[in-house]
């Protein structure tokens, strides 16, 4: 297994960074040629499923994944989602975490998926992609800036 980890601080609340994390559409318009589809009725919550897609027309893979935790961040309490990934493709899970700091909000994206076919002597590889290609998603949800 593949595991990485993003960290961010942002100049926003944890409401409204969690608001920005969790609106499950937004996450495909942030990775190239890929569309996220929520198959489940709002609002968001445990049980919650969605499949992002990537690929142009008939090539490409679906990750179809579902909310297994949700608890938003509540006062000084930090805010945890937890996604399960199931596909054929790509197993594993994603946990984001929102917490309050001084100026804003501290968030940890991380993550821990296989990909069918890939060999673990390239666990490397897939992280620090996954790294890259989570990093420049979460910045484009946060879209305000960051500080690493």
């Amino acid at each position: 297994m593949s595991r990485f980890r993003v960290v961010r601080s942002v100049p926003l609340g944890p409401d409204e960074v969690w608001r920005r994390l969790t609106d499950w559409p937004a996450h495909g318009r942030q990775v190239p040629l890929t569309r996220t589809r929520v198959l489940t009725p709002g609002p968001s919550r445990v049980g919650t499923r969605f499949t992002a897609r990537t690929g142009l027309g008939p090539l490409g893979f679906d990750d179809p994944m579902e909310v297994a935790r949700w608890e938003p961040p509540l006062g000084d309490r930090p805010g945890v989602c937890r996604l399960e990934k199931y596909g054929r493709l790509v197993r594993g899970w994603a946990e984001i975490e929102v917490a309050a700091e001084p100026g804003g909000s501290r968030v940890v994206w991380t993550e821990e998926l296989t990909v069918r076919g890939v060999p673990s002597a390239f666990d490397g590889v897939l992280a620090r992609a996954g790294r890259v290609v989570f990093g420049r998603a979460l910045d484009g949800l946060l879209r305000h800036g960051h500080r690493n």
